[in-house]
């Protein structure tokens, strides 16, 4: 009997769908796909969609809805596909020390029905009949000396705990320095000098691209292991 493939899947928090968090994206599918799994990408301005309405039908004891978001929009098939998956990759580039507003939603429609109010022997239960291992993939225009300095860790592992407590495992990967602009000189930009991104862009991309292809492949190593 043929064994069945894992599935991992993937999030897209920017609006662009072609630029640095797709190209990271792309290349952690790309190492999932070569540890065997089969991939999905979803790309999150494309849905139609609203972060969490604090109606806690999810939470109603021994109802249907329990451990489910009751929403009934274009995200409520893909959350069950979540459910369903093996790994979940989220990719966002940050705004203003976050992660992207609809990255944002999606993560509490994604999270809040799978945790619960309810402790045992110190550690919250979460509805979830496996470990689900999951990243989040921040890119960045600032530099990774500038992002310590003014405090990115420190929020924006926040996200990477939370879905760590709710879903078993996770970890993140950072890519600095970004390019943001294909023609620097047509917009007001001189807080960074164009010549030292492009520079920088030139020797880490292949690097930052490796270390997306190397997550997507270890995690799936990490769900088979825990399979």
């Amino acid at each position: 009997m043929e064994e069945k493939k894992l599935k991992a899947m993937f999030f897209n928090g920017s609006p662009r769908k072609n630029k640095n968090t797709a190209d990271m994206l792309q290349s952690a599918m790309r190492g999932a796909e070569a540890a065997g799994a089969e991939c999905e990408l979803v790309n999150l301005y494309d849905i139609d969609f609203k972060g969490c309405k604090s109606c806690f039908a999810c939470k109603v004891k021994n109802s249907k809805t329990n451990g489910v978001c009751a929403l009934k929009d274009d995200l409520r098939p893909i959350l069950e596909r979540c459910r369903q998956a093996d790994v979940i990759v989220l990719g966002s580039p940050v705004y203003y020390s976050y992660p992207t507003g609809v990255m944002r939603s999606f993560l509490e429609r994604l999270c809040f029905p799978v945790g619960t109010y309810l402790i045992e022997n110190g550690q919250r239960i979460c509805l979830r009949d496996k470990v689900i291992p999951t990243a989040m993939i921040f890119t960045m225009n600032c530099p990774e000396a500038l992002m310590q300095k003014i405090g990115y860790p420190a929020i924006l592992e926040e996200n990477t705990k939370v879905l760590g407590e709710i879903f078993g495992y996770s970890e993140t990967l950072y890519v600095y320095n970004t390019y943001q602009f294909s023609d620097y000189s047509r917009y007001d930009f001189n807080a960074f000098s164009e010549e030292d991104k492009r520079k920088y862009r030139d020797e880490h991309y292949d690097i930052d691209l490796k270390n997306a292809y190397e997550l997507g492949k270890r995690l799936l190593a990490d769900r088979k292991s825990v399979v």
